[in-house]
């Protein structure tokens, strides 16, 4: 039973990307040497190598095709069997690489030949497709080869032929080998060494300590260092499930002793771990991709996502502050918390690693400030003794990070598909004049159907893959509505990453469930609730872009931090019923109210919810006052009767 809970176990469990085949012995050399060479490719393309895109692409994608056959079975049960793999597999894995390396060889031929593909070109195509798809299909999962697969099925019925299809999906740019994989090929890859990088070397347990230094001491303080240690998290990690996992093993079970309920302390992990996609610097996979369709800097969009992203926290954080002071739950003892000094001088050079990388952003590409970083982790984890990387260490950190690299690439081959499918139809431009007709020009109602795709989509589909749908329909409706392009872009980004603790597929609040042995549909519904920030701020940007910082200047930017925090306590106050004393509902209308009010920047709303605010607060140190006096007295009237017992027993004069 206890291996069934154990944290390599949960994650196999809800993250399909870890159901990989378990090799020992020689088995175990060669396939982590093929990962290790797959990692010496990745950097050798991406720092030294001249060769057309296309090439690139197709190579980086038959080699991972090789290695996603060789590493995962056609259904879990098969996991179970050590140091087997089927002829089929094996056979696949051949043919899937072939697929992709006849287009390498055959590179000036293809292109060439154009929209003139030949049989052997069509045939070679369709082997590819079906073969990736499958693969697909046991790494990432069913729902997103329905949706690639309705794509296709809507091209054939537009009238457009086979060979048309495969020329357009399987060799060109707009399609598998589109910008998806090339940036996934370039950024993603290495940012997914980096994470596996920083994760061997010790940093998520320094970040639990550090949270657990901060704030292990407060009310409640356990379900806070969870909010903190997600957050820091989140500058390196972009999976919700081995956030919630990682740190849950931790935090979940210190949460349940000090008296927070199941559902609670797993709800708090999951919605904390699901915000570490929204973080800087990293923010997953998804973000890059946003760079290279926006066209705007990556470092550009990582800035303009620090309010939103602290706003998050900001807003689980005070959710679990009141929850904890309307059970009277305490922190932990001075005893079992660390040191904050102490604990900065002994492990504070593993944040070197992520601060090189922030501070090069700015000088080099990110693909280039992702190896500076890479080679500082192992710099720096030389300095201490548990954390210093052995040769089977840094073998396990390069074939972590080659293994977590087929699950993104090949929902981004997926989404490619759907792009290409948009590109050739034109069903963008079909889409957008649908939807500005049912929407009749209502931004509010062409956002809330947006919304509704993400959340749907969402169920199923990894955030990355979600986005670049997402993106490529309807994005450039909302920007065709008037809205600036990051804004219109982080919509959908957002919206795609809370799917991943929104009932009833919610993969990161289940995870947290597990630990908890908690109900995972009351779980998904309580981290929604702590979530409930992140349904509200992308509306926000949208109609107010200063929070993106996009056109605004620094009053105004300090004026969005203040009122929008205190916006968070209001709407914190309101969900939970609780601030200095229980919130009737008469009280928790206008704290809801005024939260909202605040959290939209403009000076009439700003003023509007002050004055909500402050009756609020007015109103409950009033029933505090009310409540605290019968106390008074009660200890006045004590105090009374000893003196009067203590004059009669004095001896009279």
């Amino acid at each position: 039973m206890e291996e069934q809970h154990s944290p390599d176990a949960l994650i196999a469990q809800f993250d399909r990307e870890s159901n990989v085949r378990r090799f020992t012995g020689a088995y175990n050399i060669i396939i982590k040497g093929l990962l290790i060479l797959f990692t010496a490719y990745v950097f050798w393309v991406t720092l030294f190598a001249t060769i057309p895109e296309q090439v690139r692409r197709s190579a980086f994608l038959g080699i991972l095709v090789f290695l996603g056959y060789l590493l995962y079975p056609i259904h879990r049960g098969m996991t179970r069997r050590v140091n087997h793999i089927p002829l089929y597999d094996i056979a696949c894995a051949l043919l899937g690489a072939a697929a992709f390396f006849y287009f390498v060889f055959n590179f000036e031929a293809i292109i060439g030949r154009a929209a003139r593909l030949n049989r052997t070109d069509i045939a070679v195509g369709i082997m590819g497709i079906i073969l990736l798809a499958e693969l697909c299909r046991r790494v990432v999962g069913v729902p997103i080869l329905v949706v690639a697969g309705a794509f296709l099925v809507y091209a054939f019925c537009a009238g457009h032929s086979l060979r048309r299809i495969i020329q357009q999906i399987f060799y060109t740019t707009d399609g598998i080998i589109g910008t998806p994989i090339g940036v996934c090929s370039t950024f993603i890859v290495l940012f997914i060494f980096l994470a596996s990088f920083l994760e061997r070397s010790g940093i998520a347990s320094f970040f639990i300590d550090l949270a657990n230094s901060v704030a292990g001491f407060a009310s409640g303080g356990p379900a806070k260092v969870a909010v903190i240690a997600s957050a820091l998290e989140g500058m390196y990690s972009g999976s919700s499930v081995a956030n919630t996992v990682g740190s849950g093993s931790v935090t979940i079970p210190i949460m349940k002793k000090i008296g927070y309920k199941p559902e609670f302390a797993a709800a708090v992990e999951a919605s904390a771990s699901t915000g570490g996609q929204i973080m800087p610097p990293i923010m997953g996979a998804a973000a890059f991709l946003m760079a290279e369709l926006t066209e705007l800097s990556y470092p550009r969009i990582a800035v303009s996502a620090i309010l939103p992203a602290l706003l998050y926290f900001t807003g689980i954080f005070l959710m679990i502050h009141f929850e904890a002071k309307k059970l009277g739950l305490r922190g932990l003892s001075r005893a079992e918390i660390p040191h904050f000094g102490k604990l900065l001088l002994r492990k504070g050079y593993l944040f070197l690693p992520v601060i090189v990388l922030v501070t090069l952003m700015n000088f080099f590409t990110p693909a280039r400030a992702a190896c500076f970083a890479i080679l500082t982790a192992l710099v720096v984890s030389m300095f201490r003794a548990e954390t210093r990387f052995t040769p089977s260490s840094f073998a396990a950190a390069l074939g972590s990070g080659a293994q977590n690299t087929i699950g993104v690439a090949l929902a981004c081959a997926m989404a490619g598909i759907v792009v290409g499918v948009v590109s050739l139809t034109g069903l963008g431009q079909t889409l957008v004049a649908v939807i500005l007709a049912v929407a009749q020009n209502s931004l509010f109602f062409a956002l809330f159907l947006t919304m509704l795709a993400c959340l749907v989509l969402g169920m199923g589909i990894p955030t990355t893959a979600n986005y670049l749908i997402m993106a490529t329909i309807t994005a450039p409706i909302l920007v065709k509505m008037g809205v600036p392009v990051m804004a219109a872009h982080m919509f959908v980004f957002y919206f795609g990453i809370v799917a991943d603790i929104t009932p009833p597929v919610a993969l990161a609040a289940y995870a947290g469930a597990a630990i908890a042995k908690a109900n995972p549909i009351k779980t998904g519904v309580v981290a929604t609730r702590l979530a409930i920030t992140a349904f509200i701020i992308p509306y926000i940007f949208v109609y107010s872009p200063s929070m993106l910082l996009i056109d605004t200047t620094a009053p105004l930017v300090i004026r969005i931090i203040i009122t929008s925090i205190v916006g968070m306590a209001g709407l914190s106050i309101g969900m939970e019923g609780y601030m200095l004393a229980p919130v009737p509902v008469w009280q928790r209308i206008p704290a809801v109210a005024g939260g909202l009010l605040l959290i939209h920047p403009g000076l009439a709303t700003d003023l509007a919810g002050l004055v909500c605010i402050a009756f609020v607060v007015l109103m409950q140190i009033a029933q505090r006052m009310r409540r605290a006096r019968p106390a008074r007295e009660g200890a006045a009237r004590e105090g009374a009767a000893r003196e009067a017992a203590a004059r009669e027993k004095e001896p009279s004069a």
